[in-house]
């Protein structure tokens, strides 16, 4: 395996342009595509202020999360619906 291989997908060396939030949630789900990903995230009260844009003054909406959130990934059609 060469050093571009074993590196993650934010340090490779091939260019990748993230400009905001959604441009770095398509890298990531185009990195764990195809390696069957399942990643849990268990939360209790917790509040995220989540940047619509890049930088320190970018605006900011509230999120409150309380259960689990499990993301999955995988190469069938992008029309698939999920299970519930």
């Amino acid at each position: 395996m060469t050093d571009t291989q074993s590196q993650s997908p934010a340090t490779s060396s091939e260019t990748h342009n993230i400009k905001d939030w959604t441009d770095l949630g398509k890298e990531m789900w185009s990195y764990l595509t195809g390696k069957s990903a399942v990643i849990d995230y268990s939360f209790i009260d917790m509040t995220v202020e989540v940047p619509r844009d890049v930088g320190p003054d970018a605006p900011r909406a509230t999120w409150k999360l309380n259960g689990t959130l499990r993301v999955t990934t995988s190469e069938g059609s992008a029309t698939e619906t999920l299970a519930p």
